[in-house]
């Protein structure tokens, strides 16, 4: 049995805590090939002891919130491969056991005071498509339509115990509704982060509007962005905390660029340093890590800027 520790909500009451990095990524360096349209999710069923060794690559690095490899398992997509609901009700509490195991492994490295949560992704309806639709919205469903497709999912994943559901990488307020209603009575509490650019959501749509969402609902822990270029993460930040008064969480991507024909990365990254990361802490930042092409290195960066400043009562 699991010893008792702190709730992330009382966590960040205290200070900042530090996010993991993108799984896809630390899932390729380790050897994993990830075309399959399932992307990550494929590895829940075929390789589950390759996303435990992810996961516990960015505990080592000091992440203190491991993320599920769930934000691409739905029961529709692994239906297509032939697998039951049952199995994937199975395959979705895996990918709670998973991170489970390899954030309690750290807790009994030794580390004082070392606590780890790991929380549940909960992807958009745009990542069941596989299309990438998430970077767009407005698929055409209405709120309830999303709503009835996000709930059995919403549930597997919270049957399962995880400290926290990431409801990550939404992008347009349709979804946000929807999935902060499947959410409701799960008892579970959730961050919403939605994905944006050029200070709008992904669909257009006014930032302190989509983060207003979230404001007055006492299960939203934190709220604010990922899956994003860097550039567009400060101003978003203190627009979430000034629309919410809530944490914010933000775990935007490295700054490189998806060259969709030539089917890789382009670019260098442009995260930044440690001042970056500060001033995200100044403007309400509390959980901060990274997305895609973010890796174990640089949430040890940002784990140790966010050290220094605490010891310096920055």
């Amino acid at each position: 049995m699991r010893p008792a520790r702190r709730s992330l909500a009382e966590a960040l009451a205290e200070g900042p805590v530090v996010l993991d990095g993108g799984l896809s990524n630390q899932l390729e360096a380790q050897g994993c090939e990830l075309s399959d349209a399932l992307w990550s999710a494929r590895l829940l069923a075929d390789a589950p002891e390759q996303i435990e060794a992810a996961h516990t690559a960015y505990a080592r690095a000091g992440a203190q919130v491991l993320t599920t490899a769930s934000y691409q398992a739905t029961f529709e997509g692994f239906a297509r491969r032939g697998i039951g609901h049952r199995r994937t009700q199975e395959l979705l509490e895996r990918s709670v056991e998973l991170a489970r195991r390899a954030g309690d492994r750290a807790d009994r490295s030794g580390v004082s005071g070392r606590e780890t949560w790991v929380a549940a992704s909960v992807g958009p309806y745009g990542a069941m498509l596989a299309d990438g639709s998430e970077y767009r919205g407005g698929y055409g469903l209405s709120v309830a339509e999303l709503e009835r497709f996000h709930r059995p999912r919403v549930e597997a994943l919270a049957a399962a115990g995880p400290d926290v559901l990431a409801l990550e990488t939404v992008p347009d307020t349709d979804e946000a509704r929807a999935l902060l209603r499947a959410v409701g009575g799960t008892g579970v509490p959730v961050w919403l982060s939605f994905t944006v650019a050029g200070g709008l959501t992904r669909a257009g749509q006014p930032l302190r509007a989509a983060f207003a969402e979230a404001a007055g609902n006492d299960q939203v822990i934190a709220v604010g962005v990922n899956c994003c270029d860097p550039a567009d993460a400060e101003a978003a930040v203190r627009c979430a905390a000034e629309a919410t008064g809530k944490p914010v969480v933000v775990y935007p991507n490295s700054g490189e660029r998806w060259d969709a024909r030539g089917r890789r990365w382009t670019g260098a990254s442009t995260y930044g340093g440690p001042e970056r990361v500060r001033a995200w802490r100044r403007d309400g930042a509390r959980l901060i890590g990274g997305c895609c092409r973010v890796g174990p290195s640089r949430i040890a960066e940002i784990g140790r800027a966010l050290s220094a400043d605490s010891g310096s009562g920055g």
